[in-house]
């Protein structure tokens, strides 16, 4: 099948119709909120730095404590239900928070950034699991790049969209915007193909017994724990400077801070250009090709924003970055994708997830005090290494053009786990 055809085909697929519509009404709710909570709360606090700190722990928290806990249920129940309800649910707490506002306190708005990412932790996954069912293999990693390309331009739009609802509307606007977009979101998946039976875990075990065999699932295929150990390396990397991305600014290059948005732009606009390359060697490239090149890439951007004190050598470096940037994302995603089964793939993505988010914050909650106790330059080199140490544990995967065989065998977790609950 031709590029142009594979494409048409995709498109024509309902469920590529629903969920990339649903997507579009998604990202305009999550950045019109993200952005009006977070001036909001500036203005609320007169820009007070534990406040606005405590918006990324409503977003980020949730991660931790339900990513193991929402994959598993996604194996469980039926993933279209599961998105529509987890949509509806979010436009319900948006209601309730525009109805605090009014009545009650503004510190509700935290609220809204808190439920909304409990139950993303939930819809994700099932989203997942039907992208698998419905979209043929060879198709995986286009969608996944079609997918990048949106969020990657909301990366442009977003902020835009968000702040003009803000400033011009106030922050009740914004709050009801939000709560329209979710509802527009679930009437979307309501396209979506009906739920099949077997997109459901018949095995009646409880929660925690799946729990352990998804740690059982991921433990016993290579690529997957490769793949786990290559998203510690990465988020311990990023953690590390994704706070002193200002400090370029202010130190490296002795400007003002305000020049920040012109490295935000460009790094936006190289995303889509990236995103859109990958589409058009999917059929070209394997995901695990696609992640090393993405980590290469990477380092090698780190090392030359580190070193500029020019404005344009920073330019491209954060060009070069936000071109490579899918490379990674998208490996990720399809890699997941290819070498996980239906019936697991919510745990896969409940266990990986966290590995990286969890790496990520432990490092970005000391690099100021390191930073400090060094410099911004070996900051960024020791995050350039992490990359290549990340590259390192992905050989096994790049050496043998890799294919895996299935080192699990699903019917027998399934069986152990029938006797376990008899």
């Amino acid at each position: 099948m031709s590029g142009a055809s594979s494409m048409s085909s995709f498109f024509k697929n309902r469920f590529v119709q629903s969920i990339l519509l649903s997507g579009l009404f998604l990202q305009i709710g999550i950045w019109v909120r993200n952005l009006g909570v977070l001036m909001f709360v500036m203005e609320k606090t007169n820009k007070d730095a534990f406040a606005v700190s405590m918006i990324s722990v409503a977003e980020y928290a949730p991660i931790f404590i339900f990513s193991f806990i929402g994959g598993a249920f996604a194996d469980r129940w039926r993933p279209k239900r599961t998105m529509i309800t987890c949509e509806i649910l979010s436009a319900i707490s948006i209601l309730a928070v525009l109805l605090t506002l009014e009545f009650g306190t503004w510190r509700a708005v935290f609220f809204a950034t808190l439920v909304s990412a409990i139950l993303s932790q939930f819809s994700q996954p099932s989203g997942m699991k039907l992208f698998k069912a419905h979209v043929p293999e060879e198709q995986m990693q286009m969608g996944m790049s079609i997918n990048q390309t949106m969020q990657a331009l909301f990366m442009i739009l977003g902020p835009i969209v968000g702040t003009y609802v803000y400033v011009n509307l106030g922050i009740d606007a914004s709050i009801a915007v939000t709560g329209a977009a979710f509802v527009l979101s679930a009437l979307a998946l309501t396209w979506l193909p009906a739920d099949r039976m077997q997109d459901v875990n018949k095995v009646k075990t409880n929660i925690g017994q799946e729990l352990m065999l998804g740690f059982r699932y991921v433990l016993g295929k290579k690529s997957l724990t490769l793949l786990g150990g290559c998203f510690i390396a990465a988020g311990l990397g990023i953690g590390l400077v994704q706070p002193l991305g200002i400090f370029i600014i202010t130190e490296r290059l002795q400007l003002t801070m305000d020049y920040l948005q012109w490295l935000l732009t460009v790094n936006g606009v190289a995303m889509i250009i990236g995103a859109i390359i990958v589409m058009g060697l999917s059929k070209k490239l394997k995901p695990q090709h696609l992640l090393a090149i993405g980590l290469v890439g990477s380092a090698s951007t780190m090392i030359l924003v580190s070193f500029s004190t020019v404005l344009w050598l920073t330019l491209i470096g954060q060009f070069i970055s936000g071109l490579v940037l899918p490379c990674i994302q998208i490996g990720i995603s399809t890699m997941i994708l290819k070498n996980s089964d239906e019936a697991y793939l919510g745990r896969v993505n409940g266990i990986l997830n966290p590995l990286f988010i969890g790496s990520m914050v432990i490092t970005m909650s000391f690099s100021g005090w390191l930073k400090n106790m060094t410099s911004l330059l070996i900051m960024y080199e020791i995050t350039a290494a992490l990359f290549v140490v990340g590259v390192f544990i992905m050989l096994p995967l790049l050496k043998r053009g890799y294919e895996e065989k299935e080192s699990v065998q699903v019917g027998a977790l399934q069986q152990d786990a029938s006797q376990a609950s008899q």
